[in-house]
Order: C-alpha cells, then sequence, then structure tokens
C-alpha cells in the first residue's frame, strides 16, 4: 500500500448546482465515488481512509445537506485529518439564485430545505446560510452559473484528469466560437477558414464524426494541410511540455458551431498523436448542442 496520503475530494454545495454531473466526471475519470454517507461512516472513513477504503489512493465523496449535520461536522472533520494519512480537497459547487430557481421550476422537483408553503428561493436561502462556512473552506469554488453540462465536464476534466505513469495527458476539446471559448485551454487553434459543411446539401445535420462529412472534408487540400502541420507542431511542443512536468494539457480546435470542421478536425489531430503513443483524451463539447439551444443546466 503506498505510504502516500489519500486524496479525499469532498463534493459539496448548492442543491441544483451540478454535484451530480461533477461526480459522473469523476467516475469517468476513473475516481471511485462515494455518495451521501452518514456522518459516522464519514467521519471513519476520514479518520481511517485506508480501513474505511483499502487499496485505494484516491477517494471521492459527494455530500450535500440531506445528510443531517453535514454543515457543522464537516469543516470540525477537515480540520482534525491527520495529513499523513489523509489529503481533503474541498470541492464546492454555487449557481446564483436566479438559475437555481429556474433549474427547480424546470425539473419540477422540491428543494430539499423548502417547508410546506414557502417558495423554492427560501429553501435556497437557507441552504446557502448553511453551507456559507464550507463555502469559505473550499480549495476550489466551481460557480456554474453561465456553465453548460459541456463546459462543466471540460473543466473539470482538464483539473483533475491524471495521466499514467506522470506523464503528459492531451485533452482535446472540440467547440464553437458562437458558444465561447472553453475554459483552460492551453493551446487554441481556429479552424473556421476551412470549407463549412453546413452549407453542403444533405451534410449539414450531420456531425464531424459522419463518414460522409470527413470525406467531404478530406477532400480539400487545406484540411490535409492543417491536420499535419498541427501534428508537426504539437510533435514538437508536447514533449516540452512534459519535460516541465506537466500533467495535463488542453488544446482547443474552435470553428463557428463547433459541429462539423472542428469536430473532424480534432478527430484526425487525435488519430494521430495517439498513433505516437501520447495520451488522449478527446471531447467534442458542442457536437450535439442545437443552434437556439438556452446554455443547458449542469
Amino acid at each position: 500500500m503506498s505510504e502516500l496520503p489519500v486524496r479525499l475530494f469532498v463534493i459539496t454545495g448548492l442543491s441544483g448546482s451540478g454535484k451530480s454531473t461533477v461526480a459522473r466526471c469523476f467516475e469517468d475519470l476513473g475516481y471511485h465515488c462515494i455518495d451521501n454517507l452518514p456522518l459516522p461512516l464519514l467521519r471513519h472513513l476520514v479518520q481511517e481512509p485506508a480501513t474505511a477504503a483499502p487499496s485505494l489512493d484516491s477517494i471521492v465523496l459527494v455530500t450535500d445537506v440531506r445528510t443531517p449535520g453535514l454543515a457543522e461536522e464537516l469543516p470540525r472533520l477537515l480540520d482534525e485529518a491527520d495529513p499523513a494519512v489523509v489529503e481533503p480537497v474541498l470541492l464546492f459547487l454555487d449557481s446564483s439564485d436566479d438559475v437555481l430557481v429556474r433549474r427547480y421550476s424546470e425539473t419540477r422537483r422540491r428543494h430539499p430545505l423548502t417547508e410546506p408553503g414557502e417558495r423554492v428561493i427560501d429553501g435556497i436561502r437557507r441552504e446557502r446560510r448553511q453551507l456559507a462556512e464550507l463555502r469559505g473552506r473550499a480549495s476550489r469554488v466551481l460557480d456554474t452559473t453561465d456553465s453548460t453540462i459541456h463546459e462543466l465536464r471540460a473543466a473539470i476534466y482538464n483539473e483533475f484528469a491524471s495521466s499514467d505513469a506522470g506523464g503528459l495527458t492531451v485533452n482535446i476539446v472540440s467547440f464553437g466560437f458562437k458558444f465561447g471559448v472553453p475554459s483552460g485551454v492551453d493551446l487554441m487553434f481556429d479552424v473556421r477558414f476551412l470549407p463549412n459543411p453546413y452549407f453542403v446539401a444533405g451534410l449539414r445535420d450531420k456531425p464531424g464524426t459522419n463518414a460522409e462529412v470527413q470525406r467531404f472534408l478530406h477532400g480539400h487540400a487545406a484540411f490535409g494541410e492543417l491536420v499535419r502541420r498541427l501534428e508537426d507542431l504539437l510533435a514538437y511542443l508536447l514533449p516540452r511540455f512534459r519535460d516541465e512536468k506537466r500533467s495535463y494539457l488542453t488544446v482547443g480546435i474552435g470553428c463557428t458551431g463547433g459541429r462539423h470542421r472542428s469536430v473532424a478536425v480534432s478527430e484526425a489531430v487525435a488519430d494521430r498523436l495517439a498513433a505516437g503513443a501520447w495520451q488522449i483524451r478527446l471531447l467534442h463539447r458542442d457536437v450535439e448542442r442545437h443552434r437556439t439551444a438556452a446554455p443547458a443546466e449542469p
């Protein structure tokens, strides 16, 4: 068993702010996730993680106000944690009152702290007061007010994706400039100069992963030249980032809507880098977004 302390990621925050989405992202990244432990078990996990969860060097715990006494007990547990045994990392998810009210209205769910006859905003304000101390102690506050599911997922991947054997993980994110630049991008390339399948009959509604769209783009010399030049540039840069002990690097590739050109270029570049033994994670942030869609709830 490792002599290093167990990393314990504690995800908490306001109801409706995206905790479940963040937990799923951690699961996708290979972390062991535990949801809403009762306080006695939570205390045991913090005090003796090697006994409570043997053979794990990283654990993700999702908890919220549904756990009685959480707001009062969790700060004390984190303060008393032995740094030689456990390294707690508190992530707090927040969002504006207006957005939380809208999300509850859309899902028709009852807020867990709303009393009979009260409005949703009353429960939100009560929860915000109860969790104020935890928010102030957080290692990282993620405000999801203006985030889509795709943007929140990209932020978690960028910050918490770990690479095998201490190497470099390359996150390639395709996106649409009309939806904003992804947060945390280290290198960004604009591919809007390529011919746009959106204006080709029969291709508009097909994504950049579609074989017909890819054949159309591969049929233009500019596409192949761009992919080769990006591969050459990244082949030069990636070893230097790795030598600087970077654990991940995020490459953003954008077109207008993030559905055709950026997706196809990202796929081609990812394939070439993977063939060169680089560890690649590929995310198409906007490929499924409709042109008139409002920002999705995390």
